[in-house]
């Protein structure tokens, strides 16, 4: 790793100060660690080298030189769905390398059947492949290295419920979801046990893997069905497998949350959906417990959209209600990202040295600076980033996350910025297309790349 970058990377293992930085303080080093990892990356992904020579950049002097180096996060999942259908995951790993600096041309790809399979041999092969479905039901895939995932797990251990707690293996653990799998949650569960989880206590939803291509076919049949083309079998097929799946969850969250309950009297950590947690309250109440019956100690973590899922109006404050003094921690992150940018005590979220905020305008064109913003410091925009944290493929990547940044010196908390505010939201609906400038051109260059 290049000297700049580490040193930037390092300041992590002392959160108190890694999330306390003044701008000023680290922007010629995020510009000098860019310039050493643009220099890298050049060399390795020709897609970023593509998109380099387009926009007439040979070196990285500014932060606003970066934007038009952004991946769109569309790209990950750019590779024609045939490929997919028609079982062509060589094709696959040849479009998986336009974005990888790993080389992954050790893999074997023979005798796959399906695309967890075909994440099973990355891994085998010492890849760390992440996946995660959207509403269309295609996958975005990102490649990792095992260095990238020991680095990731290193920066979780001092972010992930800073400014709060301290990660130690000692508390008896409960994770909401499946345990194994090639998804970003998933990882980020197992991470948690090896940083907070006490030797045989812990405990999550199901030790079934998560597959992929379950995941896929079952966003891709709503949208079928939403979109009318879906034909009756179909959606009655679905409809039995989905009740089934909800009957088998409901059953292992019931035993779950039973034990959950048995250890509330202990500094327990516990990780889920809202709806989730409002099973844990009915559970409770049948065995008359009340609210505010949980170790101070105890971390609770609460997140996850809630479409489709009936929940009365005040489902967040029951659940506040029901836990009580304790410790909930929260962080803005995504897959694309491996450093989590966590929440203080004042609502906003801060960012360690070695992750440059890039807040860009609607079209993802222009960046945003101080001199952007109105009276109180703050500017509204669309997120990007550039991760100094990844070896394994560049991180430069532009969402479609519309924050509002506040450049003001210093947080509510009492800590130097830059914060952003709790107000994330979407520029588009699900379902809708996001244009997002020339980030978006890079699919269109990758398609053709892969007809040569």
């Amino acid at each position: 790793m290049t000297p700049v970058r580490k040193q930037l990377l390092s300041h992590i293992l002392d959160p108190d100060s890694a999330f306390d930085q003044p701008p000023a303080k680290v922007h010629e080093m995020q510009v000098q660690a860019a310039q050493e990892l643009f220099q890298e990356r050049i060399e390795q992904i020709p897609l970023l080298r593509h998109r380099a020579e387009e926009a007439g950049i040979t070196r990285i002097d500014s932060l606003e030189q970066l934007v038009p180096l952004l991946f769109s996060h569309t790209v990950y999942k750019s590779y024609p769905q045939s490929f997919i259908d028609n079982n062509r995951w060589d094709r696959m790993l040849q479009w998986l390398q336009t974005l990888s600096v790993a080389d992954v041309s050790n893999v074997n790809v023979d005798g796959v059947r399906d695309v967890d399979e075909w994440l099973e041999r990355l891994y085998e092969a010492g890849h760390r492949p992440l996946a995660t479905s959207g509403s269309s039901g295609k996958c975005s895939f990102l490649n990792h290295t095992a260095g990238d995932q020991e680095n990731k797990a290193l920066h979780y251990k001092h972010a992930t419920a800073w400014p709060f707690a301290k990660a130690e293996p000692n508390r008896a653990l409960f994770w909401l979801g499946p345990i194994k799998g090639y998804n970003s949650a998933i990882e980020s569960a197992q991470i948690g046990r090896v940083n907070w989880g006490r030797p045989g206590a812990m405990f999550a939803l199901t030790e079934e893997p998560l597959l992929i291509s379950e995941v896929s076919r079952a966003a891709a049949m709503r949208k079928a069905i939403a979109e009318g083309t879906a034909l009756p079998e179909e959606i009655q097929a679905f409809e039995a497998s989905a009740r089934l799946k909800a009957q088998e969850g409901a059953a292992a969250m019931r035993l779950l949350a039973e034990k959950i309950l048995d250890h509330r009297h202990e500094p327990i950590m516990v990780s889920g959906l809202w709806a989730q947690h409002m099973m844990i309250i009915q559970c409770a109440r049948e065995r008359g417990i009340g609210d505010g019956e949980f170790h101070p100690g105890a971390i609770i973590q609460a997140g996850g959209g809630i479409k489709g899922v009936a929940l009365p109006e005040d489902y967040k404050e029951q659940v506040e209600r029901f836990y009580g003094n304790v410790i909930r921690p929260a962080a803005y992150g995504m897959t694309e990202m491996a450093q989590l940018m966590p929440r203080c005590e004042a609502g906003r979220y801060h960012r360690a040295p070695g992750l440059i905020w890039l807040i860009t305008d609607e079209p993802g064109e222009r960046l945003l600076t101080p001199a952007d913003a109105d009276e109180n410091g703050r500017v509204e925009g669309r997120f990007a980033f550039l991760d100094l944290l990844f070896e394994g493929r560049w991180g430069g990547v532009i969402t479609g996350d519309k924050v509002t940044v506040d450049f003001s010196d210093q947080c509510p908390c009492g800590r130097h910025g830059p914060t952003l505010l709790d107000n994330i939201t979407r520029f588009t609906q699900i379902g809708q297309d996001d244009h997002i400038g020339c980030a978006g051109t890079l699919d269109a260059y990758i398609r053709g790349a892969l007809a040569e």
